[in-house]
């Protein structure tokens, strides 16, 4: 569908993210990738060849198995930049967390314990370190997020890309490396199962996903950031809630003796991510969990139906667990006790592969997300 950029559906490929264009590119490079596995083979490891197209990549190394991610931020920090010319505030303690969160919540989908994260932190000059007050924000942030996760910063990169990068602006990435143990805890989607549950985590908003379509949103608003979005919230401020980090909830699982089945983080392609498994699945929804009113402010201004807006946007849910139906209800009560809200939201059921939520009338099928 087509329209003007001041009218009309705004949907995220009109935002300049087109994902038919980015994901076969993902699809070459890990086939490429793949064919290297056999270098691990002169260390004395191996790959554990289920995880390649997961969220995490996974090395067996005898006793214990160790994971690895690296993600980039996007780009987050624009809505941050704009909205310190606003109000003279740094938001950059907030980014922090979402530059970490992208790479930590990766990584917990696989059943790993983050252990190690480092920071690429690509400027556009050297003269964005030179403001203090932000540079000091960054790097405060960037710990409180590492303490809240219980993992160490082992460094980083801090390259000054004249040229590269736009000048005043900054790219931030993050990796993590975690382990898995013991080896039980792996989490790869092998006992995913016909009448295991889907319990779905909050977001806090719209974490660090569709912000290029957030962006372009402000074209069509009188008071751009400063328009609210609930009273007393303006739409940038919402747009900056950090990211919520879910490696507590996994952690504490594991203390309880929960070992999902197979976990989500829905990111990119938003519920569409529900359908990551490459098994025949379907996928039945039939409680949704509220939306945060940013997404809902979202949605309307963009004037997206549910089919577009749960298929670009977390929509209130940033990470699906699927365990064993015997343990959803405790599965709610762990992420609650760990100050994150849950909902048993539906079932795996055995058939082709698609998801159907029902309270919304919306179904995706199974070839609406191609990662692999």
């Amino acid at each position: 569908m087509s329209s003007s950029p001041a009218t009309g559906t705004l949907s995220y490929e009109q935002a300049g993210v087109n994902y038919d264009l980015i994901d076969p590119l993902k699809v070459a490079a890990q086939r490429a990738a793949k064919a290297t596995a056999t270098n691990l083979g002169a260390h004395g490891f191996g790959e554990v060849e289920a995880s390649r197209g997961e969220s995490a990549y996974v090395v067996d190394v005898g006793p214990f198995y160790l994971a690895s991610i690296v993600e980039c931020l996007g780009s987050k920090t624009l809505v941050a930049d704009e909205m310190a010319k606003l109000t003279g505030r740094s938001y950059y303690d907030g980014i922090a967390q979402d530059t970490i969160a992208m790479a930590v919540n990766d990584l917990i989908t696989v059943g790993a314990t983050p252990l190690v994260v480092q920071a690429y932190w690509a400027a556009g000059g050297s003269d964005w370190f030179g403001d203090a007050q932000r540079a000091q924000a960054l790097v405060a942030g960037w710990k409180r997020a590492c303490d809240a996760c219980g993992v160490a910063w082992g460094g980083g990169e801090t390259p000054a890309l004249a040229g590269i990068v736009e000048s005043g602006r900054i790219d931030l990435a993050a990796s993590c490396t975690g382990i898995v143990n013991p080896k039980s805890r792996l989490s790869l989607g092998d006992k995913l199962a016909a009448g295991d549950a889907i319990v779905l985590l909050a977001s806090s908003g719209i974490h660090a996903n569709g912000l290029s379509l957030a962006r372009k949103l402000v074209e069509r608003l009188p008071d751009g950031y400063r328009t609210e979005v609930a009273p007393g919230l303006s739409y940038g401020d919402a747009l900056l809630a950090p990211t919520v980090l879910y490696s507590p909830v996994t952690e504490a699982l594991a203390k309880a003796g929960i070992v999902p089945h197979y976990c989500a983080n829905i990111t990119g392609h938003g519920w569409r991510k529900l359908l990551r498994h490459p098994g025949a699945f379907s996928y039945r929804i039939h409680a949704v969990p509220p939306v945060t009113p940013v997404l809902k402010f979202i949605q309307q201004h963009a004037q997206q139906d549910d089919q577009e807006a749960y298929g670009t946007l977390n929509m209130g849910a940033g990470f699906a667990l699927f365990v064993a139906a015997g343990d959803a209800q405790r599965t709610v009560e762990v992420a609650r006790a760990q100050g994150v809200e849950a909902l048993v939201a539906g079932v795996v059921e055995a058939g082709a592969k698609k998801l159907r939520i029902e309270p919304l009338g919306v179904e995706f099928g199974g070839d609406e997300l191609q990662l692999r």
